[in-house]
C-alpha cells in the first residue's frame, strides 16, 4: 500500500520546482549542443554521479537475486524512464508547439490513473480522484493558453504530436512498473536505471547526430547542471516517491512543472506572466486536493508524536 507522508509532499514540491526550471537550462545548453547529445550527456553524467553515491553507500540493489522476468523489467524501466522519452521529445518538439508539448507532459497523471487502478494494489480509481486529475489537467491547459493545442504548421506535426504523447506514456508506464518491483535500494535503482538509459541514448546520438560537438564553457556548465540536479538528484527523489507514495501521487508533479516554468520564466527571463496564472493555479490546487483528499486528511489530522 502507498504511504503518503509530509515528506512525500515536500519531495514532489522539490521535484516540481526542479523540473520546472529545467527548461531554462535546456534552452541555454541547446545553443552549443545538439538535442540527442544533450540527452546523452545529461543521462551519462547523472548515471556516473548516482553510481558513485550508490557504491559509497554499499552498492546493494535487491534484497534477493533477481529472476529473469525482473531483470527484463529493470531494462524496460530504464528505457522508458529516460532514454526513450528523452529521444521522443527531442525529435517531436521540432514539429509541435511548446504548448502542445506542455499539455502532453501534463497528461501523464491521466495515463497513470487507469493503469494504476488495474496494476498497483491500493491505487484504485475513485470519482473524486478522477475529477481531481481532470481539474488539474484543465488548469494546465488554461495556464498554457491559446497555444495549448494550436497547430505549428510543420509537415511532421502529427508524428511529432504522437512522439510527445508517447513520451508521456513512457513516463507513466515506467512509474507503474517501478512500483511493482520487489524490495530494492532506491539509490541503486536510480543508478541502474540511468546507466541503462545512457547505454541506449549514446549509440542513438552517434547514429543520428554523429560525433559530439566541441563544447564551450557555458554549454559545459549547463550540461553539468542538467546532469547533476534535474537528472541525478531528481531521479533519486522520483524513485523514492514512486516506491513509497506510489505512481499516482508521483504523477502530480506533472501539474506543477508548467506553473514553475511560467513563474521562473517571468522572474529570470522577464517574460510576461499570463493573466490566467491565478485561475490555473486554483484549478491545479483544487485538483490536487480532490485527488489526494484522503492523504491530506491523514496528514493534517495525524496526532503529534
Amino acid at each position: 500500500m502507498p504511504e503518503i507522508t509530509g515528506r512525500s509532499w515536500v519531495m514532489i514540491a522539490v521535484l516540481g520546482l526542479t523540473w520546472g526550471g529545467t527548461f531554462l537550462i535546456i534552452e541555454i545548453a541547446l545553443r552549443g549542443i545538439t538535442p540527442f547529445w544533450l540527452a546523452a550527456s545529461r543521462i551519462t553524467l547523472g548515471a556516473a554521479m548516482t553510481v558513485l553515491v550508490w557504491q559509497l553507500r554499499g552498492g546493494k540493489l535487491f534484497e534477493a537475486p533477481l529472476r529473469p522476468a525482473e531483470r527484463r523489467a529493470l531494462v524496460i524501466i530504464g528505457l522508458l524512464s529516460s532514454a526513450i522519452p528523452f529521444m521522443l521529445l527531442s525529435w517531436g518538439q521540432q514539429f509541435v508547439t511548446s504548448g502542445f508539448a506542455g499539455v502532453s507532459m501534463a497528461s501523464v497523471p491521466l495515463i497513470v490513473l487507469p493503469l494504476a487502478h488495474f496494476l498497483v494494489p491500493g491505487e484504485r480509481m475513485s470519482w473524486r480522484r478522477f475529477l481531481g486529475f481532470i481539474a488539474g489537467f484543465a488548469g494546465v491547459v488554461i495556464l498554457i493558453g491559446g497555444q495549448a493545442l494550436n497547430s505549428s504548421g510543420a509537415d511532421f506535426e502529427l508524428p511529432g504530436r504522437i512522439a510527445c504523447l508517447a513520451a508521456a506514456g513512457c513516463y507513466a508506464g515506467s512509474s507503474i512498473m517501478m512500483r511493482r518491483l520487489p524490495a530494492v535500494n532506491p539509490i541503486g535503482l536510480s543508478a541502474v536505471l540511468l546507466v541503462i538509459g545512457a547505454g541506449a541514448v549514446i549509440p542513438a546520438a552517434l547514429v543520428i547526430e554523429g560525433l559530439p560537438p566541441a563544447l564551450d564553457m557555458n554549454t559545459l556548465a549547463a550540461v553539468a547542471v542538467l546532469g547533476l540536479i534535474p537528472t541525478a538528484a531528481a531521479n533519486l527523489l522520483r524513485v523514492a516517491v514512486v516506491r513509497t507514495a506510489g505512481p499516482v501521487f508521483m504523477s502530480l508533479v506533472n501539474f506543477q512543472v508548467p506553473v514553475w516554468s511560467v513563474i521562473l520564466g517571468a522572474w529570470i527571463l522577464s517574460e510576461d506572466l499570463p493573466g490566467s496564472l491565478i485561475w490555473a493555479m486554483l484549478l491545479i490546487l483544487t485538483g490536487v486536493g480532490l485527488s489526494q483528499f484522503g492523504a491530506l486528511r491523514r496528514l493534517f489530522t495525524k496526532a503529534p508524536a
